[in-house]
């Protein structure tokens, strides 16, 4: 019993620390392994049409990442139909190799600004599509099988 009410008591703080996290989702890779015709794909309602809301794709990566940066393309759906879409690239590690993100051992969290102080113009289900588009230097066709991504997620915050 002791267990439990511990374990209920460390979820309510946990969930007081962040209480501006509107939705935070993650879908794992198979086997760490990013494929580049793996589109993955997050559904979800707005949470007003009103509030200032801030965007994050989360990213969880390895040392078998064998990069400093990385390009994503992402492509958000409105209820309406209309799309935007955009080619990121992010800082993944320091110019000395250093992972850049959070987490101790191996595998670093990391928290990428995508859409800042935006107001969701339609209430209803918008769909958040993301592509790795990681290129060698001097190389048209892209990585197809980029190792080192665990997992990708995105998260809407609502903006202070």
């Amino acid at each position: 019993m002791l267990k439990n009410s511990f374990a209920i008591f460390l979820i309510v703080v946990l969930s007081a620390c962040n209480s501006n996290i509107v939705e935070s989702k993650y879908k794992s890779t198979k086997n760490g392994v990013w494929n580049k015709d793996n589109i993955i794909q997050f559904s979800f309602t707005a949470p007003d049409t009103l509030s200032r809301h801030n965007i994050f794709i989360n990213l969880r990566n390895d040392n078998t990442f064998a990069y400093s940066n990385l390009f994503l393309i992402s492509e958000l759906s409105f209820p309406s139909g209309t799309t935007i879409k955009d080619t990121l690239e992010y800082e993944m590690a320091m110019p000395s190799g250093e992972w850049l993100g959070n987490g101790k051992g191996s595998v670093k969290d990391n928290k990428l600004w995508y859409k800042e102080n935006i107001v969701f113009p339609e209430s209803g289900v918008y769909t958040l599509q993301i592509t790795q588009a990681m290129r060698k230097n001097g190389n048209v066709n892209g990585v197809v099988n980029l190792e080192g991504i665990t997992d990708v997620g995105f998260q809407i915050e609502k903006n202070k």
